[in-house]
């Protein structure tokens, strides 16, 4: 049998009432599509998966536990037979058909009078596709085009709606595979790149190449730009009309000074979205194979920046409080201080011998972890030449993660 040849049309059901016949696998995941369509969704089956009973129960989908009768099409607009029995279904069709409803068939799309296609939406875009009854191709197909454009690889550039402000993205650990796809696509929209030295750099090399980038690198015991003539770059290309991403790495607002910016921006009538980044502290240790929280172990974790020293003047930390604490301690910017942070933890009651992991360039393909333990910490960054960027992991989700190293039990530390 030949494909029919299809007319595309985008339904508006929103207020609109819809019947799903059928409560498995194929509603399970037809269902929520409709609510976001704003539909009045009814389902008919005498049982269903729990994720639909969860829809039922609060309220966003009525439900008929019952067998179809052809009345339950009554006053609908679109009908769904996605049953496992092909009797009920061809019931279904039927019934719509006498009712000029047009019917989706989950088991024989050549007999139904209407197809799903693989849908979704990105940019601000519907893509639908549909295909000879290859549903993978199909989905192949519309995530292809949804990446690129996610990404801003699709769609010019130049005829993109330009809107001025600023838009901070996080980028995440390091990675490029981990930034989100709204920051990309911010970054592909851009006309300004004001960048970290922590940012995700091989993302910048996807810029289009009209983009002026910012250098605002941050280096240790070095050069950088002034937090405060950050601020001036990004408000004066937003007052000029560009549109302004402020790039950094992890997340804006995790120690990356991210709110001085939206305030500045604030100040001077600037527009300004934040566009979250995988945040580092957890991300990292993630990243290998160790895990900030486990049963039985640690059911906290508290994250310090160690860039200011215990003792200094400016220090907002208690130092002595967070040694208290049983959960597990993320140290971020600390490998420079990470001896004083160690001398302060053990007086304040942490064990020696608590282990401790640096994560160094997490995410990236020169990540390592050095184990060692706390009262070992400041032996260890010498004789391991650690260097930022870093995360230290303090408790005893390390050992969790590296038995061989620790042998001591953990279960009861918590």
């Amino acid at each position: 049998m030949d494909d029919p040849v299809l007319y595309p049309v985008g339904l508006r059901l929103e207020g609109r009432r819809v019947v799903v016949v059928g409560g498995g696998q194929v509603a399970q995941r037809r269902v929520p599509q409709l609510i976001a369509a704003g539909a009045l969704v009814t389902v008919v089956s005498p049982e269903v998966r729990p994720a639909l009973e969860g829809l039922v129960a609060g309220g966003e989908v009525t439900w008929e536990p019952r067998g179809f009768v052809p009345a339950d099409l009554d006053g609908s607009w679109y009908a769904v037979a996605a049953t496992s029995d092909i009797a009920v279904n061809e019931q279904v069709s039927a019934a719509a058909e006498e009712r000029r409803i047009f019917c989706v068939r989950s088991d024989d799309a050549s007999v139904a009078t209407a197809w799903t296609p693989a849908a979704g939406r990105a940019a601000g875009v519907t893509v639908a596709v549909l295909g000879r009854r290859e549903p993978r191709r199909s989905a192949a197909i519309r995530d292809e085009v949804l990446e690129a454009l996610r990404e801003g690889r699709l769609g010019s550039h130049e005829v993109r709606e330009h809107t001025p402000g600023v838009t901070l993205v996080g980028g995440g650990p390091g990675d490029p595979e981990l930034l989100t796809l709204a920051g990309r696509r911010a970054l592909m929209e851009a006309d300004v790149v004001v960048a970290d030295r922590l940012a995700p750099r091989e993302a910048l090399g996807d810029l289009p190449t009209d983009v002026e980038l910012y250098d605002v690198a941050k280096l240790p015991r070095g050069r950088s730009a002034q937090q405060e003539e950050i601020n001036r770059i990004i408000v004066e290309q937003a007052l000029a009309g560009r549109r302004v991403v402020r790039f950094k790495g992890g997340d804006s607002f995790v120690f990356g000074r991210g709110y001085e910016e939206v305030i500045a921006c604030r100040e001077a009538g600037v527009p300004v979205t934040v566009i979250p980044g995988v945040s580092s502290p957890v991300a990292v240790p993630a990243t290998a194979g160790i895990p900030v929280t486990h049963r039985g172990v640690a059911h906290e974790f508290t994250v310090v920046s160690g860039h200011v020293p215990p003792g200094h003047p400016t220090s907002l930390t208690d130092w002595d409080a967070v040694a208290r604490l049983r959960g597990t301690l993320l140290l971020m910017m600390a490998v420079e201080h990470g001896p004083q942070i160690a001398d302060a933890l053990l007086a304040g009651g942490r064990p020696a011998d608590t282990p401790v992991a640096f994560v160094c360039d997490g995410s990236m393909p020169t990540e390592r972890t050095v184990l060692c333990t706390l009262g070992d910490l400041a032996a260890t960054i010498e004789r391991e030449r650690v260097r930022p960027p870093a995360i230290i992991v303090v408790g005893h989700v390390v050992a969790v993660a590296h038995p061989e190293h620790y042998p001591a039990p953990v279960a009861s530390r918590g």
